[in-house]
């Protein structure tokens, strides 16, 4: 079945790739178009069909390893019963309720707003999500991405046949197949099946893909879907609220031109109080003839009254700028980075430093610069400027000329010292998981320190709370490995991580700076080379904090 998965796959591809569209007419083309929509939506729900019986294969697995726990707790072996229970745990995809073939029907605890998981109960959600993470990696997607993919399928094919029919014969595609599945998950699995009767089976329409429930946009869709789950269970559609409205957070994410998105989820009532306090707030400042836009007053404002500050720019927070010596100091223009961000202008990060340092409403209180470092990354001027008073730190960092990684760090102790974990933080800048772009959460050793993996630059990559987890499960592995040497340089950090399943996965640490002085193109043909050793980079830790008087 495999190796005809394969074949079927690879000429697939080749069929694909040997498409001459400047061969085809308009009609021809439109036409591709839709025929590859339909391909597109049969490809998902075959995955989909995949994925169910990979959940329920190692469910089997799961509940032969439970059997083995009550067994062993029958004997009175508690590490037996230990052992068995936590490998069956980190085999499922979510525990299942009795008598059911689904999930476990969520609930706010306590039935408040305030009903928060514990650290625990957060830790053993996560235990649960190495399949989900094999999922992610097969499909090239991040780890929470694969966990949706992974319960949707179950869904699909558990509970709602008549939308994995329609994304079969390409009426639904992925996204609107989605949609059923997300408004209908607070349900039991018997009315979640009747939902999908009534909405998308008495609608649906194979041979003409544009009728019925075909032409129904995202919103029209979503509208019916919930309308009906609303009618047929009212109880579960007010406790779904409840659960959302526990569910408040804040995110952030970064968005171009050196901009980041905060999103607050929040109750609509609550939502709807905190903008319109922001826009009294835009309207009378232009009443008073504020020359700013009310967009950027309510966002000004939002940072005021949130940091408590006077002024949005001199708000008490550290940003880290990784940045050549050439472009801090001779005015180069190769980009800048920030960690968990991405390349800024140089000139921004140049300005944003003089802001920090010829700050108004700070410059008595702090002395300028603080010291730079030492090359190991340690802060040799500590002694002279305090870091709680300092306004710039600067730390000496030195990267590869080629490859554009950092040189390696390594300490003696099991946790990482805090010059050496910003080190790696700067390295990786994201997950190093393939296809995760989650901030680093955990500084991890890739060989264990309890197998005696060292605590350097090599051994270390920064990972997020739920990959660190999944790498601690049982069958997951990972190794540094060395490539060979691309044109004579020393090859970039890179880790293969192996699953429980047997397939690899390489991540390279990316460059630190885009390298601009390898003297290739025009512009740096006569540009002087550097010694074929280290190039130096600095990293500024821009800290704008009020300075606490102490008494006596």
């Amino acid at each position: 079945m495999v190796s005809r998965l394969e074949a079927g796959t690879a000429a697939l591809q080749a069929e694909l790739t040997g498409l001459a569209p400047e061969a085809l007419d308009d009609a021809s083309l439109v036409d591709g178009l839709a025929a590859l929509e339909v391909a597109k939506a049969a490809c998902a729900a075959a995955q989909a069909r995949l994925t169910e019986r990979l959940v329920e294969s190692r469910a089997q697995a799961a509940r032969r390893l439970r059997h083995e726990a009550r067994a062993c707790a029958d004997a009175g072996d508690f590490d037996g019963w230990v052992l068995a229970r936590d490998r069956a745990r980190t085999l499922e995809l979510e525990p299942e309720a009795p008598g059911t073939l689904g999930p476990r029907p969520r609930a706010a605890s306590g039935g408040d707003r305030d009903g928060a998981r514990s650290r625990s109960a957060r830790r053993l959600t996560l235990s649960r999500t190495g399949l989900a993470a094999e999922v992610a990696l097969a499909r090239r997607e991040s780890p929470a991405r694969g966990s949706r993919l992974a319960t949707t399928a179950v869904a699909l094919v558990r509970h709602l046949p008549r939308t994995l029919e329609a994304l079969s014969a390409g009426v639904l595609n992925e996204r609107r197949a989605e949609i059923v599945v997300r408004v209908t998950s607070h349900l039991q699995p018997s009315v979640r099946s009747r939902v999908d009767a009534e909405v998308v089976g008495a609608h649906l329409d194979p041979a003409d893909a544009a009728a019925g429930v075909g032409g129904w946009g995202d919103r029209e869709l979503e509208r019916r879907v919930r309308a009906c789950a609303d009618r047929l269970d009212a109880e579960a559609a007010v406790e779904r609220c409840r659960i959302a409205e526990a569910e408040r957070r804040v995110t952030i994410r970064p968005v171009p031109d050196t901009m980041a998105l905060v999103t607050a989820l929040l109750p609509v009532a609550e939502a709807v109080a905190v903008h319109a306090a922001l826009t009294r707030a835009a309207m009378s400042a232009k009443a008073l003839g504020d020359e700013r836009g009310k967009g950027q007053v309510m966002a000004d404002t939002l940072v005021e009254l949130v940091t408590g500050q006077a002024t949005a720019v001199d708000i008490p927070v550290e940003v880290q700028v990784v940045m050549t010596d050439r472009a801090l100091l001779a005015g180069d223009e190769s980009p800048a980075h920030v960690p968990g961000y991405g390349p800024v202008p140089a000139g921004w990060a140049r300005d944003l430093l003089s802001r920090a340092v010829h700050s108004p409403s700070d410059a008595s209180r702090c002395g300028g610069q603080g010291g730079q470092g030492d090359s190991d990354g340690s802060d040799g001027s500590a002694d002279a400027v305090s870091p709680r008073t300092a306004k710039v730190w600067v730390r000496r960092l030195f990267t590869h000329p080629r490859s554009g990684t950092l040189v390696a760090m390594e300490s003696t102790r099991r946790l990482f010292p805090e010059a050496l974990r910003r080190f790696v933080v700067a390295r990786d800048g994201t997950c190093r998981t393939p296809w995760c772009d989650a901030p680093v959460a955990h500084l991890d050793h890739v060989v264990p320190h309890a197998n005696g993996g060292a605590t350097s630059a090599t051994n270390g990559q920064g990972l997020c709370v739920r990959c660190n987890i999944v790498k601690e499960q049982p069958g997951w592995r990972s190794r540094v490995v060395e490539p060979p040497p691309v044109h004579g340089d020393d090859p970039p950090h890179t880790v293969e991580t192996t699953t429980p399943t047997g397939r690899r996965y390489s991540s390279t640490s990316p460059p630190v700076l885009p390298l601009t002085d390898r003297g290739e193109g025009p512009s740096h043909a006569q540009a002087p080379r550097r010694p074929a050793a280290t190039s130096q980079v600095v990293v500024l830790e821009l800290y704008r904090t009020v300075e606490t008087e102490l008494a006596g």
